[in-house]
């Protein structure tokens, strides 16, 4: 066996012992030992994709829904360049993800030679862990090399803060099995551990350090920011405390006891003054609304819940982080603090519904709410950055029974076609239900190539939901509004009707118009498009017409 075959199938036999599932490969030419190496092991599922950058985030999204590091390959060059962005998302939301680029041997580098660019710490500091691992040598000892390489690889994943990890693999010609050299005994055997244990055993996870005690206060409020956490502990302590819960949509706390109109409550002025807190507890990462921003602020002591050396802090008004927080002794849950919270969201929750529900035609705001509420128990919903998210923040009721993911770490626009594949993929190969995603025309334009799928590949059943407002809507609610040439800068007119991208990629397409469509219309199997067309300009009033009917009901 050549020498860059040996690396390929030792490094991949090994992952698989310490268990890797699935690999997105980026075809190449320099990379064909892994690739090869991958797509021969009965163990582990491969999807291909054409465009790097996709299949990163193609990785992301399978990472992310099944929370197992996914082995992401490409070769050499600007491939490894182009799976940067989903490694930064990777990093910031602590998804693990294992990427192995393939590279030319040293004896290829700084020569000018063809497809060649410094490799060595491509992604930074957005790796757990960068190992150059050099080119394979038939030498005694290279296997012990290459498996405890890979233990310390897949552990380095999955750490208190997972997240991903770079191994830079240089190839010499043969790069494929039966080149030169594949007649030649390697010096020691190549197999691993007997009963397919790992080369290196890790001792089970330390158990969960002791939690708090909260605070014996009032006037408390849980903030639940985006994460892969248990909220249940924050639901509790908000059923113990009567302290408000205010979830973000990702966060999966948004639940019965949960604040769904804290977005247009905090916004106002009047409430918000009335509504100082002794407390703030916050856990994961708060960020999704200024309105919550502004809110942490004002809080006279800040416990965050999370890991000391990695915990969530953006406007800096941490006063304490702790482990877990468990009620206290003396916790009273009916307060008058806890009464006006409730009697101001059943008025807000009231306010929105009534104005949402007033006309036929779905606006971006009673899509989100409606498609939300519609999700069957077991299903997944990606969100898409910008509008999409917000628009569940602001209208989602409270509901269980379905999980809500997003790329919320760095919040591009990048690559959310493919993460939702990838999630949806993962999540029923693990038994989940049906996959759904909202995103903008933008987002979708951005990562068509995500839409392009081999016949040989695995495809989910995710209807993907897309508004198109012509452009990019987030910016019309926001200062750069006014200025005379909004449009071109910021708005980004297009033109392209999402028929004619379902067309490209050869996927069913449906356009929805009415709102008590929209349970029929979602139904279906298979990878589909449903497009949603608004206008910007209208979808910006409904939204300040929304926090004036809140406003209103406040005030009552």
């Amino acid at each position: 066996m050549n020498p860059s075959t040996a690396l390929a199938r030792v490094l991949v036999d090994e992952l698989a012992r310490c268990g890797l599932a699935e690999a997105v490969i980026a075809p190449g030419s320099r990379s064909t030992p892994l690739a090869l190496a991958l797509v021969a092991h009965p163990g582990i599922r491969v999807h291909v994709r054409i465009d790097e950058r996709s299949a990163a985030f193609l990785a992301l999204g399978l990472a992310r829904a099944s929370r197992r590091a996914v082995a992401l390959v490409c070769t050499s060059g600007t491939a490894a360049a182009n799976f940067h962005p989903a490694v930064l998302e990777a990093d910031q939301s602590c998804v693990p993800l294992l990427v192995l680029t393939a590279d030319r041997p040293p004896e290829l580098r700084g020569t000018g030679a063809n497809q060649t660019v410094d490799q060595i710490k491509l992604f930074g500091s957005a790796v757990r862990l960068f190992t150059e691992v050099g080119a394979a040598e038939r030498l005694p000892g290279m296997v012990a090399y290459w498996r405890s390489l890979a233990c310390r690889a897949w552990a380095a994943t999955d750490t208190e803060r997972p997240g991903p990890v770079h191994l830079n693999l240089a190839f010499r010609d043969p790069l494929i099995p039966d080149g030169p050299g594949c007649g030649e005994e390697w010096p020691e055997p190549l197999t691993g551990r007997v009963d397919g244990r790992a080369w290196i055993e890790r001792p089970a996870p330390e158990a969960q350090p002791a939690p708090v005690t909260a605070p014996s206060v009032e006037r408390g409020v849980i903030v639940c920011g985006d994460g892969d956490y248990d909220p249940i502990p924050y639901l509790a302590l908000s059923m113990a405390t009567g302290w408000p819960l205010l979830a973000e949509p990702t966060s999966n706390a948004r639940r019965a006891e949960a604040v769904s109109t804290y977005r247009q409550l905090l916004a106002s002025p009047r409430f918000v003054a009335d509504h100082e807190p002794e407390l703030v507890v916050s856990v994961g990462r708060p960020g999704l609304s200024r309105q919550l921003l502004a809110y942490l602020r004002r809080a006279r002591r800040h416990i965050a819940v999370g890991d000391p050396l990695s915990f969530a802090d953006p406007v800096r008004t941490a006063t304490e982080v702790v482990p877990a927080l468990v009620p206290p002794a003396d916790a009273t849950p009916d307060t008058a603090w806890s009464r006006s919270w409730q009697d101001a969201e059943t008025a807000a929750r009231a306010a929105i519904d009534a104005l949402l529900d007033g006309e036929e035609a779905l606006s971006e705001p009673r899509l989100a709410r409606d498609l939300a509420a519609h999700l069957p128990n077991g299903a997944l919903l990606f969100a898409g950055s910008s509008m999409p998210i917000r628009d569940l923040d602001a209208a989602m009721t409270a509901r269980c029974g379905a999980r809500v993911i997003g790329n919320r770490g760095v919040s591009g626009i990048d690559g959310t076609v493919s993460t939702a594949i990838g999630a949806a993929l993962a999540h029923q190969r693990d038994g989940g239900g049906p996959g759904y995603a909202l995103l903008g025309d933008l987002a979708v334009l951005h990562d068509q190539n995500g839409l392009l799928i081999g016949a040989e590949e695995a495809r989910p059943d995710l209807a993907i939901v897309v508004v198109n407002n012509d452009g990019g809507g987030i910016f019309s609610g926001l200062e750069q509004a006014g200025h005379p040439d909004f449009e071109r800068v910021f708005g980004t007119p297009h033109g392209v009707s999402m028929e004619r991208v379902a067309a490209v990629a050869d996927l069913p397409y449906t356009r929805l118009e009415w709102a008590t469509d929209l349970p029929k219309t979602v139904l279906g199997e298979g990878l589909r498009i449903i497009e949603v067309c608004t206008g910007r300009v209208d979808t910006a009033a409904l939204r300040r017409r929304l926090q004036a009917a809140v406003d209103r009901a406040l005030e009552a």
